[in-house]
């Protein structure tokens, strides 16, 4: 049976299975260890609760476990089958403690909302450049594969001429260190980025420079007001000239670090693979990857976490 004592001896395996080193993954438990029991009381205590307090199932594993659970089901994206074999529990089970224990998961971390929340009351320049080193954001969507719709409709709405397969769509906004600023809900595969940019820009900062790929042309002329600056793109026909190409490199190599970012959001594989929960439940899960990305990244630069908790 998996448990923390048991995977806690090794330090490689633990974050290949959590995508969070022990340090990390203690940070983040010792938080909900602390709201735990309120989250709960409040959970137990709502109105549409036919039980008693003290009446129902009682979890199977200890707090520890079944974050240990939550965070390889997130990173694996294992079925609730397999989970339920490493853990011991049966299939309901599994799928019980990871609904009601992401809630208080994502109180727990920085998420990117709390996180633009932060940055928007802003008024000092060097805490501004804490958020925004060299005053600069990187902007860039990525896309996730899921089932073919059964509905004919949404089959063409969520079809990505681009992936070639039936994908929803999510923009990020990152900092030069990897911290993610801003995400925006999931839109259809079939959107391209720049409409989704249209629909759902993230307010930012006047002084603050927006670096996005050639996906945004139109970006200059539709927000004169803010600093963009995205590649230069080849007319038909013709053949860019050296500092052209030159310039376009120099926006390459500065954005690289938007995707890595999302590189790393993939590597939890509930974003990787195939989704395979209900729709309802993506933006959630995504937001909780981010923040787990968050959290590693304040983490290493000191930030203070307690600005980013519920």
């Amino acid at each position: 049976m998996m448990s923390y004592i048991l995977v806690f001896k090794n330090p490689k395996v633990f974050s290949t299975f959590t995508g969070l080193s022990i340090e990390e993954f203690d940070r983040l438990y010792q938080t909900i260890e602390e709201k735990y029991w309120e989250y709960e009381k409040n959970r137990l205590d709502r109105k549409d609760r036919k039980n008693r307090i003290g009446q129902g199932r009682k979890f199977k594993l200890n707090l520890r476990d079944r974050l240990l659970m939550l965070m390889v089901y997130y990173r694996l994206y294992i079925t609730y089958t397999l989970a339920g074999f490493l853990f011991n529990l049966d299939q309901s089970n599994v799928q019980r403690d990871i609904k009601h224990l992401e809630p208080l998961v994502e109180e727990c971390i920085p998420l990117p909302k709390r996180v633009h929340e932060v940055t928007k009351k802003i008024n000092d320049e060097d805490e501004l450049l804490k958020y925004f080193p060299e005053m600069k954001v990187f902007l860039d969507a990525t896309e996730q594969e899921i089932p073919r719709p059964k509905n004919k409709r949404k089959r063409k709405s969520y079809y990505s001429g681009k992936k070639k397969r039936h994908t929803v769509k999510t923009q990020i906004m990152t900092n030069k260190n990897g911290l993610i600023i801003h995400k925006t809900g999931y839109v259809h595969g079939r959107k391209h980025d720049y409409d989704l940019f249209k629909d759902k820009h993230p307010p930012i900062p006047k002084d603050v420079e927006i670096n996005a790929d050639s996906g945004y042309q139109g970006i200059d002329k539709d927000f004169p007001l803010l600093r963009s600056k995205i590649p230069i793109k080849k007319k038909k026909g013709k053949v860019l000239e050296k500092k052209d190409k030159r310039y376009n490199k120099r926006i390459s190599k500065a954005r690289v670090v938007v995707e890595h970012v999302i590189g790393r959001m993939k590597k939890f594989r509930i974003m990787g693979n195939k989704f395979r929960n209900k729709l309802k439940r993506y933006d959630d899960m995504t937001s909780i990857v981010s923040g787990l990305i968050n959290l590693k990244v304040m983490i290493s630069l000191g930030f203070d976490l307690n600005k980013f908790i519920a």
